[in-house]
């Protein structure tokens, strides 16, 4: 069984994170299944775009806390973050081989890195019970990016305020501060997700390219700043190390700002 499955109907691509027992947390070979995945997607002629989905209760709970976030402290410093130097999710949606959209379809829990993803989809859906969040912040490394995205997305305060206090947000209120391009009653975010999907098929496949380039070239632009000003010991700090800890053990963490 495979960590993320890629299939066609039509001229529709589904992708599909599909480590349910771990509500679709990202760990490093799930990581590199959702590139593979991404490129079958963008390799595949007949398929014209994507719907990127999770099995389970959830579409991402974030990345996987034990095998990431609680590396050797040696291993933390050789890669330069929580994340391996393999499978590196940016890359398929910033340096595709062909520009082909993306629609997140969320459900149960998007926190994260599973945020991130749906932040770099073109286009969102989501059920109403779909929960948010920047768990970065908690977990005491940087939330740059997310800020930067939220804000591009046209959230204004709203991205100061999730940022800041690390809360959870719902899906209608994603929705009211437009970070959603349409929302779903539950359990039918494919389904209106395949709607959407349906009325880009109605457009030529060129011109919409045109415009994932041009989408996903700003998105870049604001990731690479984002990047170039970031704090680059975070993951070093012992906070961080408290924090993934205490999530592991199911405890509140005692942080020291150090």
């Amino acid at each position: 069984m495979s960590l993320v499955e890629y299939i066609r109907e039509g001229r529709i691509g589904y992708i599909t994170l599909n480590r349910p027992e771990k509500l679709n947390a990202i760990s490093d070979e799930m990581s590199l299944a959702l590139c593979d995945a991404l490129y079958a997607f963008y390799d595949d002629e007949e398929a014209m775009i994507a719907i990127l989905s999770g099995n389970g209760r959830a579409f991402c709970s974030g990345a996987d806390v034990k095998q990431r976030q609680l590396r050797p402290k040696e291993e933390l410093k050789k890669l330069g973050g929580p994340s391996a130097r393999e499978g590196n999710i940016r890359h398929p949606f910033f340096k595709p081989p062909h520009a082909k959209p993306i629609i997140a379809a969320m459900h149960g829990y998007c926190y994260g890195v599973g945020l991130r993803i749906a932040l770099y989809c073109d286009m969102t859906v989501a059920s109403k019970d779909a929960k948010f969040q920047v768990t970065e912040i908690a977990r005491g490394i940087d939330a740059t990016p997310f800020w930067m995205m939220l804000t591009q997305r046209g959230a204004g305060v709203f991205a100061d305020d999730v940022c800041f206090t690390g809360r959870v947000w719902n899906a209608e209120e994603a929705y009211r501060v437009n970070l959603l391009t349409r929302l779903s009653e539950n359990g039918e975010h494919m389904k209106v997700a395949k709607e959407l999907a349906e009325q880009v098929l109605n457009n030529p496949p060129l011109a919409v390219r045109a415009m994932v380039e041009a989408r996903r070239s700003d998105l870049e632009h604001i990731e690479a700043k984002a990047y170039a000003i970031r704090p680059r010991t975070l993951h070093l700090s012992e906070d961080f190390r408290e924090s993934a800890l205490a999530f592991v053990e199911k405890r509140k963490p005692v942080y020291k700002g150090r």
